[in-house]
């Protein structure tokens, strides 16, 4: 299945094996077959995979054997554990002692690691990669978007993400971005896209091509179906307080007829108040500034819809921001973030995060701070489903570091590891009407998984550097292949 289609459309739970497209992308015709692919992964991994001559298509093509296996619905973990993959799809998850792995299959033995499904970052901005200025940024690469989103992309998927969700950029550039990904021309994540953000009016002219403005419930409507008919899968909406109730109404009607969920921020109370209203799906950050909590009647509403209604709080940029720039500003130097950048660009990222205490984005940081975690924690007592997004794209936020980081920060204020493991898995599919396909390790789901050494249930930050990522049953990235 495309993994751009709709949410609507029937999704495929049963073990059926079908061609990897990456591989098929990437292979020529005439003989580069599974005996090479097997080949450059056993020298790329220092000898975890074991290569065998050939594979058919129908029959397992790889195992993963000998760790723990946490499979995403949060149940007790599986020891000694067994994945089995055909093509780039799971067919089997068990212990060693239930799944046997056929003879002749490639091996990529995993003792002493935790092997869980790919992670999925339901906030970031392809667009944007860290600079701290977007007026420049715009100014000196607004006309190079393809460009920055293909490096954000892959940095990504460097972390572990094999999932992503971009809530707010240029459209055209960013649907181009995924098709890229998705035929295996450049390395990314599974990409789902708001395009541009729906509100009363872009904030300076220079931001129209990914700012939309709503004049009118018509409008909106026509807004709404162009988003769709070019390839959104989310709409998103802000400042929405700002807008007439009936075009609010016109924008959530007009998307989840068409079977398309709807993200609100939630930066004001009456932001939030406005997308309870009219059936927003999704709220996005841990905002209203320096207020000391959400008011009773919000979270009286938040409760009533829990089982149906998602939160993605975003609430590590603040902390990671002081981090850079108060407590560890060497971070600034660490080479990964450059990575797949041209020089150039790289430096003048760096160059704008010279002050960091002097960006617009920190001024009120210090007073913010110490409301995030009581505000987190009224979320998390209304029972919503809570997701992992990080604004990665933002000043400092740099796309190959900022999934673990939400995930730290969550576990930090008293969020058990395992519902921590399943807001960056389970709950990401289900909001995007993927469950079985991605964000649990299952038969029938694709075989996107991370590796990390040692257990993330007791130290979340082994998934700062993981061993392996495996996107659709190719071996993509990690430790294990890159330092070799």
């Amino acid at each position: 299945m495309n993994c751009t289609a709709r949410p609507t459309l029937p999704m495929p739970r049963a073990p059926t094996v079908r061609p990897n497209r990456h591989l098929r992308h990437r292979l020529s015709p005439s003989g580069r077959c599974a005996r090479v692919v097997a080949f450059l992964a056993s020298v790329a991994l220092g000898g975890l995979i074991l290569p065998v001559e050939t594979t058919a298509q129908d029959a397992p093509t790889l195992a993963l054997v000998g760790g723990r296996i946490l499979d995403g619905y949060g149940g007790t973990p599986i020891e000694d554990g067994v994945v089995l993959v055909a093509g780039e799809r799971i067919v089997a998850v068990g212990s060693a002692g239930e799944v046997p792995v056929p003879a002749g299959v490639r091996v990529i033995q995993t003792d002493g690691m935790t092997v869980m499904p790919g992670l999925c970052d339901m906030h970031v901005h392809l667009q944007l990669v860290g600079h701290g200025d977007y007026a420049r940024w715009d100014e000196l690469y607004g006309d190079r978007n393809e460009e920055a989103m293909a490096i954000a992309a892959e940095q990504l998927l460097s972390a572990g993400v094999t999932c992503a969700r971009d809530l707010g950029g240029p459209l055209d550039p960013l649907v181009e971005t995924r098709r890229r990904i998705d035929a295996g021309e450049i390395p990314g994540p599974r990409m789902f896209i708001s395009g541009p953000f729906l509100q009363r009016a872009p904030y300076e002219p220079w931001q129209a091509d990914y700012r939309w403005g709503v004049d009118g419930p018509e409008d909106a409507r026509a807004k709404t179906r162009t988003l769709i008919a070019g390839g959104a899968d989310v709409i998103k909406l802000i400042d929405q307080d700002q807008l007439d109730s009936d075009e609010v109404a016109a924008i959530v009607e007009t998307a989840h007829a068409a079977g398309t969920p709807v993200v609100a921020h939630s930066h004001r109370m009456d932001e939030i108040r406005v997308g309870l209203e009219h059936g927003v799906d999704n709220f996005e950050h841990t905002g209203l500034g320096t207020a000391p909590g959400y008011a009773p009647d919000v979270l009286e509403a938040l409760s009533e819809r829990n089982s149906s209604l998602y939160w993605t709080p975003t609430i590590s940029p603040l902390f990671v921001m002081q981090y850079t720039g108060e407590i560890f500003p060497e971070r600034l130097d660490d080479p990964r973030w450059r990575q797949g950048m041209p020089e150039s660009m790289a430096d003048e990222i760096r160059a704008s995060l010279d002050d960091i205490p002097r960006l617009p984005y920190y001024a009120l940081f210090p007073s913010r701070i110490p409301r995030l975690p009581v505000k987190f924690g009224q979320l998390r007592q209304t029972g919503v489903r809570m997701m992992i997004g990080t604004d990665a794209g933002i000043p400092s936020m740099f796309h190959n570091d900022a999934t673990w980081r939400e995930m730290v920060k969550w576990v930090e204020l008293g969020v058990p590891p395992m519902e921590v493991i399943q807001s960056a898995t389970l709950w990401p599919a289900r909001f995007l009407g993927r469950s079985g396909e991605f964000g649990t390790l299952e038969a029938g789901a694709y075989a996107d998984l991370v590796l990390v050494r040692g257990d993330p249930l007791t130290d979340m930050t082994v998934v700062r550097d993981p061993v392996l990522i495996v996107k659709g049953g190719e071996v993509v990235g990690g430790t294990a292949r890159r330092d070799r």
